[in-house]
């Protein structure tokens, strides 16, 4: 690249099981998946295909099949939740879950909220623990890859970024839920840091006069092409080929 590296990966973090803790990877794929809560034995849930099927499940606006992980990890997991609960995988010989085309297309997602990737800079996370009385860590606002090197929120403007021999094409500003106010430690709620977060990362104040006035926004959701037998390493240099010229340009 003739440019010089935007910024630089951080962190590469993975979440095997949607909305429990998040995983940091140097850049090595696991070779086994084990689920560990307080209080609780261990769980080992094995990497070979589930023959069980479980009927009904559902992310936001998509419903279909799941492999189910059998009885012992739904009563681990009954336990801990303490009300009736099953583990499950997505099944890709038999579903499809397709990112919202009104955004982009040709995408497929498996049960994340609704993008394959989310990227946030260390800076921004810096720039909201000045603002705060209690600094909050990453791990609440579950980003795929964390980079360092770069102005706070310059990542909002990444139209097109390059990783190794990666492209990542950014989709829309990441819209935060309540899943920032809980700490990832213990699940206890507070209104911290969505309540700061409207002061200065509303859309009212980021795109005055557009849709999404009252939500708040930390990260920017990406998608990217050809990812097979491809590898993000910490360290890996961030390229930006495009940005966006405004927040005017950017979707919500």
């Amino acid at each position: 690249m003739s440019e010089p590296a935007a910024a630089k990966v951080k962190s590469v973090f993975i979440y095997p099981i949607k909305s429990c803790r998040g995983i940091s990877l140097s850049e090595a794929p696991l070779s086994s998946t084990v689920i560990r809560a307080p209080g609780m034995d261990e769980l080992k849930v094995s990497l070979c295909r589930p023959s069980q099927i479980c009927e009904g499940v559902s992310v936001w606006e998509w419903s279909g099949s799941a492999l189910d992980e059998g009885d012992e990890a739904s009563k681990w997991f009954t336990n801990y939740l303490g009300k009736p609960s099953r583990l499950v995988r997505f099944n890709e010989e038999s579903e499809t879950r397709r990112v919202d085309p009104n955004y982009t297309s040709g995408f497929r997602v498996m049960f994340s909220d609704g993008y394959p990737f989310l990227v946030v800079s260390q800076e921004s996370l810096d720039s909201l623990n000045e603002r705060l009385q209690e600094p909050v860590p990453i791990n609440r606002f579950r980003p795929n890859i964390l980079v360092d090197g770069c102005e706070p929120f310059s990542e909002d403007l990444w139209k097109e970024i390059k990783i190794e021999n990666l492209t990542f094409h950014g989709v829309k500003l990441c819209s935060r839920c309540k899943i920032p106010t809980i700490n990832q430690e213990n699940a206890v709620a507070a209104s911290e840091p969505t309540e700061t977060l409207v002061k200065f990362r509303s859309g009212k104040v980021l795109r005055p006069g557009q849709k999404g006035q009252g939500m708040v926004f930390f990260g920017h959701n990406m998608v990217c092409h050809d990812l097979h037998g491809k590898m993000i390493k910490v360290g890996d240099p961030v390229f930006v080929i495009k940005n966006f010229s405004s927040y005017d340009e950017t979707s919500i």
